[in-house]
């Protein structure tokens, strides 16, 4: 049964995405059959795994099939779901990909029936075809994002070493905290990961203290450091483990891919 990672922040900016799209590779570089959902309407983490047209059926179909968790089967979403970079036969890696017209969907939700569980009836539709399921969530804390963290097992916080970082932090673990109350009691918090680190800067330093400092255990020992190929790999198409696979950003997704698979 697949273990279902949110990668969430409300601040955009942060290297959510670009967190989602390399953890789901480097899973499936590892051999884990892995599926990355997309469910912000920006797409980019389609885009970044190669899905660059608009499919004809995308999550916003299968959210909408969801609303009925007994219309919604692992056969019709095998029509959604896209093997991600097939030629470059990263064989274990698959996308159901994002469009910006789900945006409507937020607007539909406003009033519908299961609206906050949406993307916890389609997981649980596919829960045994993948042993991971890394969700990009959109960076905002609305429907979807709800949606995400009452599908989650548990969740990534992404937090750029920047300042005001730790605000948004906060106001994210407010959410969550409302969620375990009211939505989802399983949902844990593996841990927030510094992104954007560069060594040269102090203040990347002093932010990277101060998160350790206030979330004391919670925070990964893998560090994303600010890289241009990291920054590169997605007008290609491509995870970083494709575009260049010795870079320094791919080699500290590795290290945090295996550091969350060893727990």
């Amino acid at each position: 049964m697949a273990k279902t990672i949110a990668i969430c922040n409300q601040k955009g900016g942060v290297g959510k995405t670009t967190t989602a799209v390399n953890l789901a590779a480097c899973f499936a570089a590892l051999e884990k059959k892995t599926l990355l959902v997309d469910i912000d309407p920006q797409a980019n983490a389609s885009q970044s795994v190669g899905v660059n047209e608009v499919q004809e059926e995308d999550i916003y179909e299968a959210l909408v099939l969801a609303e009925k968790p007994e219309e919604l089967t692992s056969e019709k979403l095998s029509e959604i779901i896209k093997s991600a970079n097939q030629e470059y036969k990263l064989k274990c890696l698959s996308i159901m990909p994002s469009s910006p017209g789900l945006a409507k969907l937020e607007i539909e939700l406003v009033n519908a029936a299961n609206r906050e569980r949406r993307m916890q009836n389609l997981i649980q539709a596919i829960k045994f075809t993948y042993e991971y399921i890394v969700i990009d969530a959109p960076p905002s804390l609305n429907l979807l994002t709800i949606n995400t963290l009452t599908a989650a097992n548990s969740v990534v916080i992404p937090v750029q070493c920047e300042y005001f970082s730790l605000q948004g932090v906060a106001e994210l673990l407010n959410t969550i905290k409302l969620v375990q109350n009211n939505l989802n009691s399983n949902l844990k918090i593996e841990g927030a990961l510094l992104t954007m680190f560069d060594s040269r800067n102090s203040l990347s330093k002093q932010v990277a203290d101060d998160v350790r400092k206030n979330f004391p255990g919670r925070v990964f020992d893998s560090i994303i450091p600010r890289n241009v190929k990291l920054a590169e790999a997605p007008s290609y198409g491509k995870p970083i483990l494709l575009y260049d696979i010795q870079s320094a950003g791919c080699l500290a997704y590795m290290k945090f891919a295996e550091e969350l698979l060893n727990g």
